[in-house]
């Protein structure tokens, strides 16, 4: 979390600076006129850059991932980036529209602040920008409204999955007409300086991402068909276990790393972690939980020999870390990624320490006979805490459990709102925040 908001506000503040930089609202007079210009240049400069900068991310840049601590963190930034977009729009949106409804109200007269006269330009192609400024007027503000409604079906969690899958994927179009509209409007002194090379990197690089977006490139290079080979179904626990034959190139993947997988491509690639370790030979296994309308549904729509598609793999949940032991904690299905760490381990033993947590609302003796197996075979001390006859698990019991936790760094995957306490509750007792590896799952 903390790499991803320092890229945040290292964002905005840098591009604050390089508007004050070559802006004129701190050498000349505070007419209302003057600053509303400069403020409608500035909403509009940190709104597009924004929105540039979350595009890019929808793209799903593997390079990218140890930077900012992987793609779970990517996602995160890249909501937070269309959330601020979005704000900034519409701020830039109504500084627009002020001076309107000021003269409406007769707030304002032509004397007291009125437009000041459009000096024509000389440069050929600043002229052609004057020549189209209407459109782009009219473009940016449908395009504007567009941008509005999608960003909200986006963060609508009850909007179905299967359609903000295709609706999402129209902000890219509208990306591409706030690139023109910005172009066109931006103030042309700025094209000279350090912040007009700094917007025409940062929309060249979004434009390419919504044409790849739009023309579903994402992900192209790392994706692989396959077809299921098995299918084994905890009903109790709405959990499911999915065995797929891959049948092309996969480059392996570490234990905790995830990818998408498409068993319907109306439905779309939906991402779950993988389960199993690459043993080179073609086959991945991932454990899926019965979370919602479609995943409730996978049971008895999987076949045997069913066509399949997976992409990745991405992730930095990888376990690397230099403490001499660590402590897992799974809540639910957050058991996942490290099933996946087990049979890497009983493949290539470690001899660091390792005591996992898993916490269950539902105790399954089968499911726990397969886990305890697997730990067995991985050497990891297994601990199992049932909600109803444990109680929550908290940092607490953790300590009195591993009396030596401060030699071990802590892996947690489960509900985002009990790893923050459970990291809130490990720093007080003296753990550094940064020892404490949280996954971020969730996509939308």
């Amino acid at each position: 979390m903390r790499k991803i908001k320092s890229m945040l506000w290292w964002l905005l503040l840098g591009l604050t600076g390089l508007w004050l930089w070559v802006d004129t609202i701190t050498t000349t007079p505070l007419a209302f006129m003057a600053m509303r210009n400069s403020l409608i240049n500035y909403t509009g400069v940190l709104g597009i850059g924004m929105m540039s900068v979350g595009m890019v991310l929808a793209v799903r840049p593997v390079w990218f991932e140890p930077y900012l601590g992987g793609l779970d963190k990517m996602y995160r930034l890249h909501k937070w980036l269309g959330m601020g977009g979005g704000i900034l729009s519409v701020t830039h949106w109504l500084v627009v529209q002020a001076p309107r409804w000021l003269f409406a109200l007769e707030l304002l007269t032509p004397s007291s602040g009125g437009r000041p006269p459009r000096q024509e330009q000389t440069v050929a192609v600043f002229k052609l920008f004057q020549s189209l400024r209407g459109l782009a007027e009219g473009l940016g503000e449908w395009a504007f409204y567009a941008t509005l409604v999608l960003i909200a079906l986006a963060l609508i969690k009850w909007f179905p999955y299967r359609l903000f899958f295709k609706t999402h994927r129209l902000l890219a179009a509208t990306y591409l007409i706030l690139v023109f509209h910005s172009v066109v409007l931006m103030n042309y002194t700025y094209w000279s300086s350090m912040l007009g090379a700094v917007m025409a990197a940062l929309m060249a690089a979004g434009s390419v991402s919504a044409v790849m977006v739009l023309f579903r490139k994402v992900g192209e290079r790392r994706k692989v068909g396959g077809v299921i080979e098995r299918v084994e179904h905890f009903a109790e626990l709405k959990v499911l276990y999915v065995f797929i034959k891959l049948e092309g190139r996969w480059a392996g993947h570490a234990a905790g790393q995830f990818a998408f997988v498409t068993f319907d491509s109306d439905e779309g690639a939906h991402p779950f972690t993988i389960t199993s370790a690459w043993l080179d030979d073609g086959r991945i296994t991932f454990l899926i939980k019965g979370l919602g309308d479609y995943t409730n549904q996978l049971p008895a729509y999987l076949k045997l020999g069913s066509a399949v598609e997976v992409e990745g793999p991405y992730g930095q949940f990888t376990f690397d870390s230099t403490k001499p032991r660590q402590i897992w904690v799974g809540a639910g299905i957050g058991i996942t990624p490290f099933v996946a760490r087990m049979k890497s381990l009983a493949q290539t033993p470690d001899d660091k320490p390792v005591d996992l947590f898993h916490c269950t609302a539902v105790l399954d003796p089968s499911a726990i006979e397969k886990m305890q197996a697997d730990a067995d075979g991985a050497r990891v001390n297994l601990h199992v805490t049932v909600d109803d006859r444990d109680g929550r698990l908290d940092a607490q019991r953790i300590c009195a459990a591993v009396p030596q936790w401060l030699d071990a760094d802590i892996w947690f995957c489960g509900p985002p709102a009990f790893g923050h306490a459970l990291k809130q509750d490990f720093v007080a007792r003296g753990l550094a925040a940064s020892h404490f590896h949280q996954e971020l799952f969730e996509m939308r």
